[in-house]
């Protein structure tokens, strides 16, 4: 009889898409989940996030506590559709108390009326679309259980449009979203801060766009010699390996959704003096002790929001180290958290779940390798 009732609770897990990790379960077995995309285009994002919050809860199973943590994997592939058949069943599931993510905007607005519902406490490490933290948004604001790690791209946006002209004598800028949530709400705060009269063009294609042709043609026709990009690093690389086939010589840029070490493996040459930004910094920096230690954990070099996945895992631990096991009385803790993070800042939020956190730093494809080069100033 056992063993039937395995079998059905695994079943049901496939069915709404997440997946249990080690643990034993049972009374002294807690439940986190992490949500994000670990099968499709994007799936290196989410990897690298989960891999973080894997070896942040081996890290307290290690100190032997009454109550070990269990990880729950939510695959959402970075979708709306597909997270909003996945985050029902997190949300429905009583073992789980809490979630580190979703790490993509469109999958957190889709998941957002279940786990409201729910009151289900949620720490993004890269969710930046800034109506996820704006009340005056019905429909996307994510009060009062979502909250998150990184800058909004109400600073990204800024931030990447003068990394892009940077050193660019007369820039000539043309700008392509990839019409999801994340990146329409990146172009919005982008486009007021770019040089006056800089601003040569825009196009918008789908995120599963194969052919950039038409939108490679009208960069040209403009003589552009600055293209920002404001959709995510799979079809970046298909779309900068074109522009440059297609003779592009100047500025290729990017968002954070670009920001992925496979950006660089999938466009190669393409890709190489790329211009990128998150609000991120590599965890290498901030502690190359811990990362040493990441890498012996998890068998691979800690990847792009590793440090904030970390940190948001950790303030979940935190909160169940001090008594806290339900979702309500999470979910209270993280409200007045005061959290001292890996890099030595400490993270709060404030009452619409936006971190205390405010930087952005820039990144460049150089030599095959997405590099660091320092806070956007």
């Amino acid at each position: 009889m056992k063993k039937i009732v395995i079998g059905v609770v695994a079943v049901i897990a496939l069915v709404f898409g997440y997946t249990l990790f080690a643990g034993g379960g049972g009374s002294d077995t807690i439940k986190i989940a992490y949500q994000g995309p670990l099968s499709g285009g994007e799936a290196q994002t989410g990897i690298d996030e989960q891999n973080a919050v894997k070896f942040a809860i081996e890290l307290y199973n290690a100190t032997n506590p009454d109550k070990k943590i269990e990880l729950v994997s939510a695959d959402d592939q970075g979708d709306g559709t597909v997270a909003a058949g996945v985050a029902p069943g997190i949300a429905n599931d009583e073992s789980i108390v809490a979630v580190v993510g979703p790490a993509y905007s469109g999958a957190t607005i889709a998941s957002l009326p279940y786990y409201k519902e729910a009151g289900m406490p949620m720490i993004s490490p890269s969710a930046t679309k800034v109506s996820l933290t704006d009340p005056t948004v019905a429909g996307e604001f994510g009060g009062p259980v979502f909250h998150r790690i990184p800058a909004t791209d109400k600073i990204q946006g800024p931030a990447l449009g003068k990394l892009a002209v940077s050193g660019v004598a007369a820039p000539k800028v043309f700008v392509v979203d990839d019409q999801t949530a994340y990146s329409v709400g990146l172009v919005e705060y982008l486009l007021p801060s770019l040089p006056k009269a800089s601003l040569v063009g825009t196009d918008s294609t789908k995120n599963d766009t194969a052919d950039f042709a038409p939108t490679v043609a009208k960069i040209k026709s403009k003589g552009a010699n600055v293209v920002i990009y404001t959709g995510y690093y799979s079809q970046a690389a298909v779309f900068v390996k074109q522009l440059r086939d297609g003779g592009y010589k100047g500025i290729f840029a990017g968002g954070d959704g670009v920001l992925n070490s496979e950006f660089a493996v999938l466009a190669g040459a393409a890709a190489e003096g790329a211009r990128l930004t998150g609000a991120t910094v590599p965890l290498g920096e901030l502690s190359p002790e811990l990362a040493a230690k990441f890498k012996e954990s998890q068998g691979v070099e800690p990847g792009v929001y590793a440090a904030e996945s970390f940190d948001a895992a950790n303030i979940i631990i935190e909160a169940i180290k001090a008594g806290n096991t339900t979702r309500a009385t999470i979910l209270a803790y993280i409200k007045t958290v005061a959290y001292v993070g890996v890099g030595g800042q400490t993270i709060s939020f404030d009452a619409n779940g936006d971190s205390t956190l405010g930087f952005i730093n820039g990144f460049l494809v150089k030599d095959g390798k997405v590099v660091s080069t320092g806070a956007v100033k």
